[in-house]
């Protein structure tokens, strides 16, 4: 059965093994918080790698029993990433999180080519879930942090996570929309072009597991009023599961206005490593890193 919420994941992960998270340089509340929560939820099994002596203070601020966590000592914040990876090299996790750590050594210590976490040719991409008040059920988007102009390659490698993502949410068909600035078909717009290819493609079963449509424009994607009045056949518009979006700036500009303008939660990951990773923004709430760490786990093998 697909989910509405996203606090529906916390069910769905009860009935499924356990996941170990392993957290870098995890030595700040909001991580903390996150990860303890999810551990009393019963989501996860945790590995924090960081200083101690900081861990063991923030936890005693925070009314958090340390004994919860394995506690890996690392004190440096570069060497703290490059142990979480290994570790996960190692087979003693199955999911990765960022903590206080700051995002390029993270990401360095993740696509290091002799010990990072990047199978060959991979692509990586930042897929969201997103619970806005005003749709009737979860959207799945990407990418809205780490590829700023994707190719048609790596579009179709979007298209493919999002759909994954969906798949793991319950959701066996979902509806995926390729977004553009008009539901026109228009050769002088590359996100058109692109938009049409995919949709070819899926049309062809060269990409499956989804109903796919595209080029959309972002009203006729998520308001059936506007599909009426503007008279589109489409499978997907005004009903959509997931959005491809042209340019990091127009995804960024949705996920940060769902959360700041519209109240909106969220939960996101990295794909296209070896296991799920928890790529967290210094603005996401704690509830957000909790949401972001039971969307990983749901995803991890």
């Amino acid at each position: 059965m697909s989910i509405t919420k996203l606090d529906q994941m916390f069910d769905m992960l009860k009935s499924k093994e356990k996941k170990r998270l392993v957290a870098a340089y995890a030595m700040d509340a909001h991580t903390i918080g996150a990860v303890s929560q999810a551990i009393d939820y019963g989501l996860i099994d945790a590995t924090l790698v960081g200083d101690y002596e900081t861990i063991a203070r923030v936890c005693k601020e925070e009314n958090i029993d340390i004994t919860k966590f394995q506690i890996v000592q690392e004190a440096n914040e570069i060497k703290a990433a490059d142990k979480a990876v290994a570790l996960i090299n190692e087979g003693k996790g199955n999911l990765l999180m960022k903590g206080l750590v700051s995002t390029d050594k993270y990401m360095r210590a993740i696509l290091n080519k002799d010990t990072g976490l990047m199978p060959p040719n991979a692509i990586l991409s930042h897929v969201t879930v997103i619970e806005t008040p005003n749709y009737h059920k979860l959207l799945t988007v990407s990418d809205v942090a780490i590829i700023p102009a994707p190719d048609l390659k790596q579009k179709i490698a979007i298209t493919n996570y999002v759909i994954e993502v969906a798949h793991a949410l319950g959701i066996m068909n979902p509806k995926v929309a390729i977004l553009a600035a008009t539901e026109q078909m228009s050769a002088t717009m590359p996100a058109c072009i692109d938009a049409a290819i995919i949709s070819k493609m899926a049309d062809r079963g060269q990409i499956n597991g989804a109903l796919i449509d595209g080029p959309l424009a972002l009203d006729v994607c998520i308001d059936m009023d506007s599909v009426q009045i503007k008279k589109l056949q489409s499978p997907v518009a005004g009903d959509t599961d997931c959005i491809v979006f042209p340019n990091i700036e127009s995804g960024n500009v949705f996920y940060k206005a769902n959360s700041k303008l519209m109240g909106g939660e969220q939960g996101a990951i990295v794909m296209g490593t070896k296991v799920p990773t928890v790529l967290s923004s210094r603005g996401d709430s704690e509830k957000t890193k909790l949401y972001s760490i039971a969307l990983a786990a749901l995803l991890a093998k």
